[in-house]
């Protein structure tokens, strides 16, 4: 039976949202700890919270990026974004519109989808496990 596009696309589309996610979260570890693309007004220490979530944000994301480790990477990135929905913003209210930590959320959903999911075909994961 032939492959609809969809069916042919979804793993492709996969690595796709992996990729541009990874991309877009590295960006807030760079900010953090590298002061691009943007300082922060108080860059913060390496060893502080803010500086362990940036090492994990810039670093984590590298490996989201290129799809290497995906698995226990996205569910550890998860877990910050989680932790980062708690400590930052629940406080503030319960909707995560009010309490600006829509974007945590978003993050920590995703990550926990490839934790499940994979990195999808475009990733150092499957080409590493393709030539075993």
């Amino acid at each position: 039976m032939m492959e609809s596009i969809a069916e042919r696309w979804a793993p492709r589309l996969l690595s796709v949202l992996r990729i541009v996610t990874a991309f877009l979260f590295m960006a807030h570890g760079a900010q953090k700890l590298l002061g691009l693309p943007a300082p922060m007004p108080n860059p913060p220490a390496l060893f502080s919270l803010i500086g362990v979530a940036g090492a994990l944000e810039l670093f984590g994301g590298l490996l989201l990026l290129v799809g290497l480790f995906t698995r226990p990477v996205a569910f550890i990135l998860s877990g910050e974004m989680a932790f980062a929905y708690f400590m930052a913003h629940a406080a503030q209210g319960f909707w995560p519109l009010l309490n600006r930590g829509e974007l945590a959320t978003l993050y920590c959903f995703v990550f926990l989808y490839l934790a499940a999911a994979g990195g999808g075909p475009w990733s150092l994961d499957h080409v590493w496990r393709s030539r075993r």
